[in-house]
């Protein structure tokens, strides 16, 4: 049996790194000449596993989601001095509520993520919609800098009701923040 350590104690450095207000670092900027990889995973519900045990700690992984990057199609956790590649099944986040005001052009739909990032579907936040292997629909929104999350099946459906008929015939999808996000 492989032997367990436990997690580095990042979390100091971490909140450091993000600040009191909890600004997002600028992980972006950073090109650190220490690489390596952790044994992190987030498996496709979001939840995050250190060493194929769950992070139990919630504060643990919002601190990590803050500091992860996606280059290349690869995750990593990143500070200014150290990149560790993580595992991520399918993606980071997983929207989890959804609120919505207005109608029609005026309507402004808004998310929250199971990892507390909280944006409304608008151009800087898009909704994308792939197809899983039997055909069904897997809805997506962008959350920051190439981090998708993925909506739940009870968000989707919330956001199914709101589905209209575009102005072009025949495309059905929703309007928020006076785009029109087609279902496809």
């Amino acid at each position: 049996m492989a032997q367990k350590f436990d997690l580095p104690n990042f979390a100091e450095e971490i909140r450091v790194l993000i600040g009191e207000q909890g600004k997002r670092p600028p992980v972006e900027s950073w090109h650190p000449q220490r690489k390596g990889e952790i044994a992190i995973r987030i498996d496709r519900d979001g939840q995050w596993f250190y060493q194929d045990e769950a992070m139990t700690r919630e504060s643990v992984p919002r601190l990590f989601s803050g500091i992860l990057r996606h280059e290349q199609g690869e995750y990593y956790l990143v500070s200014p001095v150290e990149q560790l590649k993580i595992e991520v099944e399918d993606v980071p986040f997983i929207v989890r509520l959804m609120d919505h005001e207005g109608q029609g052009k005026q309507q402004r739909i808004h998310f929250s993520t199971n990892m507390g990032d909280n944006f409304s579907l608008s151009e800087e936040h898009p909704l994308r919609i792939e197809l899983d292997e039997r055909g069904a629909p897997l809805p997506y929104v962008l959350v920051r800098n190439d981090l998708w999350a993925r909506l739940n099946t009870a968000v989707y459906y919330e956001l199914a009701e709101l589905a209209e008929e575009g102005d072009q015939t025949g495309q059905y999808g929703v309007w928020s923040c006076e785009r029109f996000f087609v279902f496809e």
